[in-house]
């Protein structure tokens, strides 16, 4: 563990403490700094405890650092890949073979222009009977 942390710079901790807020990390003899909920991993994190445990051994990229103050705001996740997000093409099979079982056209706007009209004159046909 180095004296001096600059902030990017990736290093080797150790947690030291967990709260609901995030966890603390020693990243140097006497230096300790605190890695936010928000950057435990990629994704929502509920509970810390699902993926942290006191003495654990983590790689953490400094995310800003005031020496002078001895703050230090840490990163693990700025360290892991960011997983691959599932593209949209599932959901669009699914409505495509919906569409193709039900033997009809997907519904959609000509639906409802064809409903207007009715719903129109049934409403000119309400307003008449309040008139008389």
């Amino acid at each position: 563990m180095t004296n001096t942390i600059e902030q990017g710079q990736v290093i080797e901790g150790k947690v030291t403490g967990i709260q609901s807020y995030g966890a603390f990390v020693e990243i140097a003899e006497n230096k300790q700094g605190l890695v936010h909920i928000s950057e435990i991993t990629h994704g929502f994190v509920k509970d810390i405890n699902q993926h942290l445990n006191v003495g654990d051994e983590v790689k953490v990229k400094v995310l800003d650092a005031e020496e002078s103050k001895g703050k230090y705001s840490l990163s693990i996740r700025a360290t892991e890949d960011k997983p691959k997000q599932q593209t949209k093409a599932p959901q669009q099979k699914k409505q495509a073979s919906y569409a193709a079982n039900t033997q009809e056209e997907a519904p959609g706007f000509n639906v409802l222009k064809d409903k207007l009209e009715g719903w129109i004159e049934q409403s000119k046909e309400r307003e008449e009977t309040y008139r008389r």
